[in-house]
């Protein structure tokens, strides 16, 4: 059985809760995410529950989040054990391209994956990312520069993007002014 690590982050955002396998940062836990889509994730991955526990890793990443958050961190360098489909990984390995201060809309990050007009599967992809801010979502907005969807709220989101102060321009490789 996989030993899940997690400390919780108290921040200017809410609570964190940050897990991590041997391997690498598996999860990190918004505020407002409910309890039960935590349990479920972690059923559905490791059939168990992170204890309050001291890694390496996790305590890197909490180290991170902590300097992101207060703006003397714009890159993670934590590795990573994402869990999701082989489009999920292609997808989040995209937005982990996109630099600290940028956005790209949903149809952009879909056609730099290979699926033009499918940004309602990014979208998907988006919803299912379990490394909120370091895989970051948050960066991805619509083709009209509004916010849609992101699994902690659209406040917490736009409040990621104004310590980014990233609501324009959106990323230039590929985005809506190259």
């Amino acid at each position: 059985m996989t030993k899940l690590y997690g400390r919780r982050l108290e921040s200017a955002v809410g609570e964190l809760l940050v897990v991590a396998t041997d391997g690498g940062v598996c999860r990190v836990c918004l505020p407002e995410e409910p309890l039960e889509h935590r349990y479920l994730w972690f059923d559905k991955h490791f059939a168990s529950l992170p204890a309050e526990l001291s890694s390496a890793i996790v305590d890197r990443a909490v180290e991170q989040l902590d300097q992101y958050l207060k703006r003397r961190r714009e890159a993670f360098d934590v590795p990573l054990d994402l869990r999701g489909t082989e489009f999920q990984l292609r997808v989040w390995d995209e937005l982990r391209k996109v630099p600290f201060g940028s956005t790209i809309s949903y149809g952009d990050l879909a056609r730099k994956v290979g699926k033009p007009g499918g940004a309602r599967a990014i979208g998907n992809a988006m919803a299912a990312n379990p490394i909120p801010i370091i895989v970051p979502c948050h960066r991805v907005i619509g083709h009209d520069l509004s916010l849609v969807g992101f699994g902690g709220g659209l406040s917490l989101k736009e409040q990621l993007l104004e310590l980014e102060q990233a609501r324009i321009p959106f990323y230039k490789q590929g985005g809506l002014f190259s």
